[in-house]
């Protein structure tokens, strides 16, 4: 049977990362004064709430909220940042979906430790987004298997890993400063 507390945990998680997705924002990098010519990054703040999540709950909770989430996606409403059904499942974001799965097993490490600290954070944190992206990439290879189109891997390594790591990587920054405080909560 599910315990009441865990059911709130999993809602609270499947909240947070529906949230997340649903507030869009885009990052445009001005190449000159010239509008025509910038680069527009679509972001989320899915993957810095995920690690968030990963350090508060269990993995198997955030397992459980994603695994609904993707669910959900796929089968009942469009919910991802780019639409939903199962037509997703042929789009190179469908592989970073599929890649928070080891992002929050490698989070979780933090978690068998009562106090979590930065340096260790941030390592771990580094580590798991790199393995996001590695999942990302191998899914993207696969599709390349798939259609026979060495371009269109070349273009998603560009626009979704080269072009969002340095991203990720950025938003550990925000959560560094909440460490401090989950780690007081986690040792009341």
């Amino acid at each position: 049977m599910l315990n009441y507390f865990k059911f709130i945990e999993i809602l609270i998680s499947l909240q947070s990362i529906f949230i997340s997705s649903m507030i869009p924002s885009i990052f445009t990098i001005p190449f000159s004064n010239n509008i025509k010519y910038s680069l527009e990054l679509p972001i989320t703040l899915q993957v810095p709430v995920i690690i968030l999540l990963s350090i508060v709950f269990k993995s198997r909770v955030v397992f459980s909220a994603l695994t609904i989430y993707l669910l959900l996606g796929l089968f009942i409403i469009p919910v991802f940042h780019d639409g939903g059904s199962l037509g997703y499942l042929l789009s190179p974001n469908f592989g970073y979906l599929i890649g928070y799965y080891p992002l929050i097993k490698t989070i979780n490490y933090l978690n068998k430790n009562k106090k979590i600290y930065i340096f260790n954070f941030l390592k771990i944190s580094m580590l798991a987004i790199v393995f996001m992206h590695i999942t990302g990439i191998f899914y993207s290879f696969i599709q390349i298997i798939y259609y026979k189109h060495f371009n269109i891997f070349l273009y998603n390594l560009g626009n979704y890993t080269i072009g969002m790591i340095g991203y990720h990587f950025l938003m550990l920054i925000p959560i560094v400063l909440l460490i401090k405080p989950i780690n007081y909560l986690k040792n009341i």
